[in-house]
């Protein structure tokens, strides 16, 4: 059995310390240095290569033996039953212009059951941190969700997807029914940071497609310890790996609705 509480306080203090230096990059980036992954749009620079390193390294001594699912290569199987999905850099392209916010994402799972999870917000210093039996905080303060419990009292946020063009339309609709119903909807650009502010109430919902483990395990996670609800747009519990993803407070059942009226199969 492992120290939960043991290693979210020394994962912590982790990001913490890479978080640091990313803030120290990109005071002098440049923008030359920018590489294109596969696929339009998919950006990575050498920060988040070097944020990569930097927590994979420590992350192996924090938990020897486990394994890693990483957005930057860093995939390896352990030999014990726990994985590191990890996102060193959330809103890549954010950072590249020098527009907040970006975050590290990390998130601890046992047989695809995520038990920590780590969303640290670079530019605003904030750490989001939870585990289930300790609860969810922000810089040690405990967190929930928001109270609010219809959507017409709600502000909203989503991401546009690079890929899938084909679900476009169904997704504009959605994203039309929201406008007309809730206080609005916010594109910031860092799925990581958007369940993270769905977890302390300062939004009260987010949905998108086309995301990965490392976009949302930990700070879906995070919304759960929180008091929220997170799903797939099926209401279905795969949301880490099933690449689409509704996380809310008490609105989440009406979100989920419009999703899945709108969506189709």
């Amino acid at each position: 059995m492992i120290d939960l509480l043991r290693i979210e306080k020394e994962v912590v203090e982790l990001t913490n310390e890479v978080a640091r230096f990313i803030r120290t990059e990109s005071d002098n980036f440049d923008k030359t240095k920018i590489e294109q992954k596969e696929g339009f749009n998919n950006l990575v620079s050498y920060v988040d290569k070097e944020s990569e390193n930097k927590l994979v390294y420590a992350l192996g001594k924090i938990l020897p033996g486990s394994g890693f699912l990483g957005e930057e290569g860093a995939n390896s199987k352990g030999t014990n039953d726990y994985v590191w999905i990890i996102d060193p850099l959330d809103g890549t392209t954010n950072f590249t212009h020098g527009l907040p916010p970006y975050a590290i994402s990390i998130g601890l799972a046992k047989a695809n059951d995520v038990v920590l999870g780590i969303v640290n917000e670079v530019t605003r210093q904030e750490c989001f941190h939870a585990t289930k039996e300790g609860g969810a905080f922000c810089n040690g303060t405990p967190i929930k969700v928001s109270a609010a419990t219809t959507l017409n009292t709600s502000l909203l946020a989503t991401g546009f997807p690079y890929y899938q063009i084909d679900k476009m339309d169904a997704y504009l609709n959605i994203i039309r029914t929201f406008l007309d119903q809730s206080h609005g909807i916010r594109r910031l650009g860092s799925a990581a940071t958007d369940l993270a502010y769905v977890a302390c109430g300062r939004l009260e919902g987010f949905f998108e497609y086309n995301l990965n483990p490392w976009d949302v395990a930990a700070g879906g996670f995070i919304v759960q310890v929180a008091g929220g609800t997170v799903t797939d747009f099926k209401g279905g519990n795969d949301f880490v790996f099933g690449k689409e993803l509704c996380a809310g407070c008490h609105v989440h059942p009406e979100m989920l609705a419009i999703i899945q009226k709108l969506w189709g199969s």
